[in-house]
């Protein structure tokens, strides 16, 4: 029995629409849709860091621009027509005219940056030294794992000051503003690759004796090829978890640390520094000078802290 061929007029079949977005119909996207508290915390996290990147189009003034300031604006309360020049600020103004909203969205554009930076920083250091401490081992793995252990015996913020003020004092004086969002990024990144470290570790332990792995030493691998092809992509996915809540942290390190005054420069203040700068007016009246920027800090970091507790639940096959 042969096939009948069809004819040659016969109308071409149509791609199944879905196959064009299987992303979008995957477990995990499934997981996300179905889960409120994750599509909330996703939007509100994204509307922020759009925010944060369109600061300059989205902010109705300057903060930082000496000549678009006016004192006679200090101290001007949300939605109230200033007694003297007659404007009106959404959030109100500080004690130097500045506009709190603006400053608000400029400000978060320095912790969002810093925070992203240290986690990045602290990422790829924990990660290289979980490899190296898992894969070798020996004398590798007992001096880095027995750095790890001293460290975590000290607050995280205490050793964030620790490298903050040592690598601030190292740095020429005229360059200390100019380094110091940098010097920063470099002090909560240091006093944050522990937990990517050890996790790192103990999955390539684990990882390392699979049949994959040494098939690859079989054929011929080389071992940072092996580390880095065939190890590294089966130990990301607690490595993201832990970055997803390692960035809420990151940024309210930054925040205290800006909060404590050896943080962000006065020039480029953050969440930290403005909430600073608002706690000093908090008794006197200008209680929305201190409440806004920390409300912000407060929503942006709870979104962050929700979106990776679902990530982690999400990537977890034995908590679906």
């Amino acid at each position: 029995m042969t096939d009948t061929p069809l004819p040659q007029d016969a109308p071409i079949p149509e791609k199944d629409p879905s196959r064009l977005s299987l992303w979008w119909q995957s477990d995990f996207m499934y997981t996300f849709k179905r889960s409120p508290v994750a599509v909330v915390s996703f939007t509100v996290f994204a509307l922020i860091v759009l925010a944060a990147i369109f600061a300059p189009l989205i902010a109705p003034y300057n903060p930082f621009d000496p000549g678009s300031l006016n004192l006679m604006n200090g101290f001007s309360a949300p939605m109230t027509p200033n007694a003297f020049t007659g404007e009106t600020f959404w959030l109100g103004t500080d004690d130097q005219g500045r506009d709190v909203f603006s400053t608000i969205l400029y400000g978060m554009r320095i912790s969002l940056f810093v925070g992203a930076a240290a986690v990045l920083f602290a990422m790829v250091l924990g990660i290289t030294l979980g490899l190296l401490a898992g894969y070798v081992g020996g004398w590798t793995e007992t001096i880095i794992m027995r750095v790890a252990d001293v460290q975590l015996t000290f607050p995280a913020i205490l050793v964030a000051m620790l490298i903050f003020g040592v690598a601030k004092g190292i740095t020429p004086v005229e360059y200390r503003d100019q380094m110091a969002i940098w010097v920063l990024i470099i002090a909560i990144g240091l006093s944050d690759w522990v937990q990517f470290a050890r996790v790192v570790r103990g999955a390539t332990l684990v990882e390392k004796n699979k049949e994959y792995v040494q098939a690859a030493r079989l054929i011929g691998r080389t071992s940072p090829a092996i580390m880095l092809r065939h190890i590294l992509p089966n130990v990301l996915s607690p490595v993201l978890v832990i970055a997803t809540i390692s960035l809420a942290l990151a940024i309210i390190a930054e925040a205290t640390l800006s909060f404590l005054g050896v943080g962000a420069p006065p020039t480029q203040p953050s969440l930290g520094t403005l909430i600073r700068i608002g706690q000093g007016f908090l008794f006197s009246g200008e209680w929305w000078i201190l409440l806004f920027p920390a409300v912000t800090l407060l929503v942006l970091a709870l979104s962050v802290n929700l979106l990776g507790d679902w990530l982690r639940d999400a990537l977890n096959p034995r908590l679906r």
